[in-house]
Order: structure tokens, then sequence, then C-alpha cells
């Protein structure tokens, strides 16, 4: 899917907020092959007989169905240049954006299962700090995810999903995030709540390689550090202020949208 919407993206010239219509399906394509990926790789940590275990297959089975059904509908929106998300100007659509968040629902409670059974039944091999990383990055990215995510959704602190003042475009965004780089934009926090999900494993394999005997420690600092990451960005975010504020001055604030 990531190929095809590529290529789409390379071909059709329309844009929605400023950006090719394919740029979300591209991101989201993205994103969800690292997010499944990861989970993968959990699942080959655990013993045999719990790989094979009904809860392992029918947890990734779900899992992998939630990820595809979103992933579906996001390049079937592009297809017809219309907004998947914050888009509730028809009841069918609207019915499929809040589909669109059970399905996150689904998703983020797989990742905590897996991310459990990693630390409770992992082969021997699998080292004390990688295990702490997996259940961690599941249980803490989840919860930070569930919380952004939520709060763009609802579309209680801003009406336009993600963007807290400035242009409201992502012509004029980061480049390849796509952040605002002229007001506040909740896609941030969200950024980093869902990625702990892969930064404390990684974290966690290298103290097992480096620092064995102190292996879990340093695993539950980054947890802390970036889940403070997560709450400035969310708070930068709604007082209107792009990512890179303090490098550019800019200032926007909420009532300037």
């Amino acid at each position: 899917m990531l190929a095809a919407t590529s290529v789409a993206g390379l071909v059709d010239p329309r844009t929605l907020h400023g950006v090719s219509v394919w740029a979300k399906p591209i991101k989201f394509n993205l994103s969800f092959a690292l997010h499944v990926g990861t989970l993968t790789l959990f699942v080959s940590f655990l013993r045999t007989d719990l790989q094979k275990s009904a809860t392992i297959r029918w947890t990734m089975a779900i899992t992998c169905a939630a990820v595809l059904l979103e992933l579906i509908y996001i390049s079937f929106q592009a297809a017809r240049g219309r907004a998947s998300h914050f888009n509730l100007e028809t009841a069918w659509e609207e019915a499929a954006y809040y589909a669109m968040g059970a399905g996150v629902a689904v998703v983020m409670v797989g990742t905590v299962v897996i991310g459990i059974a990693v630390w409770r039944g992992a082969r021997d091999e699998i080292g004390l700090g990688m295990r702490t990383g997996a259940a961690l990055g599941a249980i803490a990215g989840t919860l930070a995810t569930l919380l952004t995510a939520g709060a763009m959704s609802s579309l209680q602190l801003t009406p336009t999903g993600h963007w807290v003042g400035g242009d409201l475009t992502d012509a004029s965004g980061l480049p390849v995030f796509g952040w605002s780089t002229t007001g506040g934009d909740l896609r941030v926090p969200h950024f980093f709540a869902t990625h702990l999900v892969q930064v404390l494993p990684l974290v966690g394999w290298l103290t097992d390689r480096y620092t064995a005997s102190f292996a879990r420690g340093p695993v539950w600092l980054v947890a802390f550090a970036g889940l403070i990451v997560v709450w400035l960005t969310f708070e930068q975010a709604l007082a209107g202020e792009p990512l890179l504020a303090w490098m550019t001055g800019r200032q926007v604030g909420f009532t300037s949208q």
C-alpha cells in the first residue's frame, strides 16, 4: 500500500490542505508498517508456546485487521479527494471517522497485550532491558497515544482537529512531518507519544548490550523523559506555538485562528 500510494502521489496532481491528497495515506502506511513490524518483532521474542497461543494469534490478527481497515479508508478518501480525519461533513464520513478512533483503540490495546506478553513470557536470551522496554513502551506509548489522539479527535480543543492558530494548511509545514510552522499542532505530541513503542525497546536493547547490570534504570528514565516531552509539546501546541518556536521566536496563539 505504501508503494501504491507513493506512485499515486507522483502522478495525481490534486491537493488537500496545500499538499498532495496522497500525503496522509503515505505517512499512515509508513507509520503503521513500523508499528506492526515492531509488534511482530515483539512476538518473535516470545517463547514458542506463547507465539502459537490463541491469545497472541488472535491479538495480532485483530490488530492487523484494524490497521488494514483504517488504511483502506484513508486511501479511499484520498482517491476521492476528501479528508479522512476531522471530516464530519456527511453522516457516513462522521461514522467512519469515529470508527477509525475505535480502530486505533483496538490497535493500542493489542499493543499492550503483546508488550506485557514480552515482559512475562520472553525467551531466556531476551534481556531484562528489552523486556522492560517492550512492556513499558507498549503501556506508556498506548496511554499517551490515546490521550493525545483523543484530544485531537474530540474536536473540543480546536475545531480544526490539530491546528491551533497559524495558517490552516500543511503547505508551509515542516518537511516530511508536515507539522505547522506558523501555529500550534497537536500532531506533534501524538507523534512523540506513539513512538515511545519503538524508542523504549531500543533503549532496552542498548542497555542489555552495554549496561546489562543496570538494564532497567535507563529505560525508566527515558520513559519518564519521553512522557515529559509529550506533555510539554502538548502544552506548546495548545498555546498556539509551533514546535520550533524557540528557534524562530514565533508565538501565534489560539486567538489568531
